[in-house]
């Protein structure tokens, strides 16, 4: 049987960069506004999502839109020029978007973690340069995991010393964002085996980005191969990622906390279709005795708790958010510690409800709602998909640690 109906027929072959914006990205001014915007963006990426999904259409236009309206700058520090909005505010817009398509929602996942980095990190100039790059509408993507390591943090990219730049030799999947990015950060190691972000411009030669991603869920985040050959990197672009884990920073944190928020934004989607089918498409059971889908006492049950499961998924993002803040403002083991917690429970909650809410729709429906024509499966394969980023299970080991032993999580990315 063939689960998988993506083409890739085309897979082997490099793409080509897309054109830098003509124009400034629009500067949000506060909360209010970005979540303003994330509903105009969502209720006009909605429309084609499905088509996007089955045809496996490239969100070009959908990005450009995005990353202009000035959302994928809202965690810019107010002294270089952005809005430096709450991490609170941040996710609902993520989880806004992924409601409407949870790929575009998750391509942004890696530029808004790398700004977090760059604001960690960086010294003032290099802040400076990079955060006016984000500030144009400048996207940046991700070239980070390698798909033949043991672990997910073993990294065999490197890169040598050249003077004025670095030289950076490697091969990267899972790279969500960076077909469509305008650069494309590369976690390498140095001589000493620290992690650095390596920024290399989209079309820098030796740069290939290929389009081979063949999952059958969030299909559009075309998350392929990138092969790094010689590709020259100004250090100047050369940020120093392993900073923001040799202490404790709310680097990890943000970039779990952006993950929640695709999955949320994904149960979402799948109550809201759950809904709309029964009250207009479902028939009423034959023993239930009534003649509307809506009114059976089973249905109304399971969809107030799937309601009640996402509202407490989506509580703990907000607090986690909060907590983010904090930790942002003063770094310290136990604001880093507090954030990461949150986000671990926030994490557990949001895949569970993500799965189940995305599983139970058919149940709830009935079976014409698995009928090609309207495509819902797409909901179940993308949060299959994105649950997998980290194992939730690991989330469960976190806590424990946390509040029997008194153990702080881990400091990488993945905590």
């Amino acid at each position: 049987m063939t689960v998988s109906t993506v083409k890739t027929d085309h897979a082997s072959a490099a793409v080509p960069p897309v054109a830098r914006p003509s124009a400034p990205a629009h500067i949000i001014r506060d909360d209010a506004e970005a979540i303003a915007i994330a509903h105009a963006l969502a209720a006009e990426f909605v429309k084609g999502a499905s088509r996007r999904d089955r045809e496996r259409i490239w969100p070009v236009a959908e990005l450009d839109a995005f990353s202009q309206s000035g959302l994928w700058s809202i965690n810019v520090p107010k002294e270089f020029g952005g809005p430096e909005l709450s991490y609170a505010t941040l996710v609902k817009v993520i989880e806004i978007i992924s409601a409407a398509d949870s790929s575009i929602g998750q391509v942004a996942q890696n530029h808004l973690g790398i700004i977090a980095a760059i604001r960690t990190v960086s010294d003032v100039e290099q802040q400076k340069l990079l955060f006016t790059e984000a500030l144009k509408g400048t996207r940046f993507g991700n070239a980070f995991s390698e798909f033949g390591s043991k672990r997910a943090a073993d990294f065999e990219t490197r890169f040598t010393d050249a003077g004025d730049h670095v030289v950076v030799n490697g091969r990267k999947f899972y790279s969500s964002g960076a077909l469509l990015a305008h650069l494309v950060p590369i976690v390498a190691l140095d001589d000493e085996g620290r992690a650095w972000y390596a920024i290399a411009d989209r079309g820098a030669p030796g740069l290939t980005v290929i389009d081979d991603w063949s999952s059958f869920g969030q299909r559009t985040t075309l998350s392929g191969t990138v092969i790094i050959d010689n590709v020259k990197v100004p250090k100047t672009y050369l940020v120093p990622g392993y900073k923001g884990y040799d202490k404790p920073t709310a680097d990890g944190a943000i970039f779990q906390i952006i993950q929640v928020a695709v999955d949320t934004g994904i149960a979402q989607a799948a109550i809201d279709e759950t809904v709309h089918f029964v009250r207009t498409r479902s028939r009423a059971w034959i023993d239930s005795g009534f003649d509307n889908a809506w009114d059976d006492p089973y249905t109304i049950q399971a969809v107030g708790d799937l309601t009640l499961r996402l509202h407490a998924a989506q509580a703990l993002l907000e607090k986690a958010g909060h907590a983010i803040d904090k930790a942002v403002a003063e770094p310290t083991a136990e604001t880093v510690a507090h954030a990461q917690i949150v986000t671990a429970e926030a994490k557990i909650l949001s895949t569970e409800i993500a799965i189940a809410a995305t599983n139970k729709l058919f149940e709830l429906a009935g079976t014409r709602s698995t009928l090609a024509e309207h495509n819902l499966d797409r909901h179940w394969r993308n949060a299959r998909t994105h649950t997998l980023h980290d194992p939730v299970r690991w989330k469960y080991s976190i806590l424990g640690k946390y509040f029997l032993n008194g153990e702080n999580p881990p400091l990488h990315a993945w905590s």
